[in-house]
């Protein structure tokens, strides 16, 4: 009975390991994958479709109490009044608090007059607009936040901590710097343009002492969720120190990505010092290797962002020119502001060039 047993489990086996089956569990699993992927996208459509619902409803509320307040010279105390009875009304419905009614009413009367951003508003939470509304006086800035808090799917705390890192600000003094336009297919090139920062801010890294670079991507392993937060939406961390080979000889990529939207790797190279152009040179190398012998079929070109110090603009648009591979460059900053004791004692970028031996 035990070798009956036996043959019976092994003739299924091997009947299941049979091509055909192989052929079904396959189509099977893409079938598994595209309803799965439906199901994600409707999803995410319903929760688009009630977010607008509710900021229409926001602004209609907003629009009435200005129109009825001019119209009949009612004061304050006519929203006090609607609270009380649209709560009474509504008790199961929250969001019609004295304070909640006066910011909607703050919300119509900040982009009436602005066509643009009156549809953009709608592409994001009630919770982000009133943070932005509070938080950002002009009207360029606040059409910063909106627009990256919809691209790049910021959480509301993420948020925040943009706008107290001044990402705007460090937008305006440090213009992107990609040749996406040139190497990339036009839909994926705006894509990742919107992907890449011109500045990323590290300060969470709590570095107030000068470092190296295995020291720096060492913290950025430590405080990955914080770094993949920095870095935006969408990248999802494969390693550090990626090896990629060629013939006999390895060579480590800092830190290598993969972007879900963009569907591509993306390497990051870490630079302590100022951005030099054998730096573009080298991540062409990189993205070369990757693009022949780790891409897989359905992906993008890879992309790759080299991470540092500081750089000199027209010495990047150079270096960038003669490249064939999609690259971005970008400048990290670890603190707002150098500690009264550090002043003075801390050496630029070309003394932390030198080797340990010379210093």
């Amino acid at each position: 009975m035990v070798y009956g047993a036996l043959d019976m489990i092994l003739s299924k086996s091997i009947d299941f390991l049979h091509p055909n089956h192989k052929k079904m569990d396959k189509a099977y699993l893409d079938l598994l994958e595209q309803i799965k992927k439906t199901i994600r996208q409707e999803r995410a459509k319903a929760i688009q479709h009630v977010n607008r619902t509710l900021i229409n409803l926001y602004w209609e509320i907003g629009r009435k109490i200005v129109d009825s307040q001019e119209k009949h010279g009612w004061g304050k105390r006519i929203v006090e009044q609607l609270s009380k009875d649209l709560q009474t009304t509504f008790p199961s419905q929250s969001g019609f608090s004295p304070r909640n009614l006066w910011d909607m009413r703050r919300f119509y009367e900040t982009y009436k007059d602005d066509t643009n951003l009156r549809q953009l508003v709608a592409e994001i939470p009630w919770g982000h607009n009133l943070l932005i509304m509070q938080k950002t006086k002009r009207r360029d800035e606040r059409q910063y936040y909106i627009e990256a808090s919809r691209q790049m799917a910021w959480s509301r705390a993420v948020l925040l901590n943009q706008i107290k890192a001044q990402a705007y600000q460090r937008h305006l003094q440090h213009p992107k710097q990609t040749n996406f336009s040139q190497t990339l297919p036009e839909h994926i090139a705006e894509l990742a343009d919107e992907t890449i920062k011109s500045s990323y801010n590290l300060e969470f890294l709590g570095i107030d002492e000068p470092i190296r670079e295995a020291k720096l991507e060492n913290e950025l392993l430590r405080k990955l969720q914080s770094f993949i937060l920095e870095l935006g939406y969408g990248f999802a961390f494969i390693g550090n120190q990626y090896p990629v080979t060629l013939g006999n000889k390895t060579y480590r990529i800092d830190l290598l990505f993969y972007h879900r939207h963009l569907q591509c790797l993306v390497a990051i190279e870490l630079k302590i010092g100022e951005f030099e152009p054998e730096h573009a040179g080298k991540m062409n190398f990189y993205l070369e290797l990757l693009d022949n012998r780790h891409r897989l079929e359905h992906e993008n070109p890879p992309i790759g962002i080299i991470l540092c110090a500081e750089k000199n603009n027209l010495e990047v648009e150079y270096a960038l020119r003669s490249s064939n591979k999609p690259v971005g460059v970008a400048e990290y900053q670890l603190s707002e502001s150098l500690p009264e004791e550090l002043s003075g004692k801390l050496p630029n970028p070309e003394q932390l060039k030198k080797p340990l031996t010379e210093q």
